[in-house]
């Protein structure tokens, strides 16, 4: 199967990093405490998400695959699959605001323009569990959110804790789309 760059910035990112759009909200989603970039590393499967312009086309089997640079960044490969069977494939860079490394900023802009002051979206770890294989991801304006996983399903109890969470975090739940795995593991 040949693999298409996509129009889109895979998980969404995009048109907030080129836009710089977002609503003012009181007080932002808290993060989790600390995050092993390490342990973080490998596909992770979406499980639901925000709709948004940029994944419109993504049918089924969303990824994104996490690998360390030798520059200390991590590299971000997100993958899906549109409704006519071709892969689309976005390729971006995310580097930690501070120690914590549960605040990432994210580009999806070409290699030559990532050393800009612009084009960056923010990719928060509101939760995530203690083997790293369940995680959910929002942004501070909360207009993104995704729940990811380890593996292509997630049982029932533990999708509905991790939307509990997010409308704890004052996220409006009601918008949280299910993204169809078809990969079994």
């Amino acid at each position: 199967m040949r693999i298409k760059p996509a129009a889109w910035c895979g998980l969404g990112l995009c048109l907030s990093m080129v836009l710089g759009m977002g609503s003012a909200q009181a007080a932002a989603p808290t993060t989790v405490a600390q995050v092993d970039l390490k342990q973080y590393m490998g596909t992770w499967h979406e499980i639901a998400r925000f709709p948004m312009f940029f994944q419109r086309k993504c049918a089924r089997d969303v990824t994104a695959t996490y690998s360390m640079t030798a520059a200390g960044k991590v590299k971000v490969d997100n993958q899906c699959v549109q409704a006519n069977g071709e892969r689309m494939q976005a390729i971006g860079e995310a580097s930690a605001v501070d120690h914590t490394n549960s605040k990432l900023e994210v580009t999806f802009l070409p290699e030559w323009l990532r050393a800009l002051p612009i084009g960056r979206g923010d990719y928060w770890i509101l939760r995530l569990d203690a083997n790293y294989q369940t995680v959910l991801v929002g942004s501070p304006n909360r207009e993104y959110l995704w729940i990811l996983s380890r593996n292509p399903q997630l049982d029932e109890k533990t999708y509905l804790s991790y939307v509990e969470t997010a409308r704890e975090q004052g996220f409006n739940i009601s918008q949280l789309q299910r993204t169809t795995q078809t990969v079994k593991k």
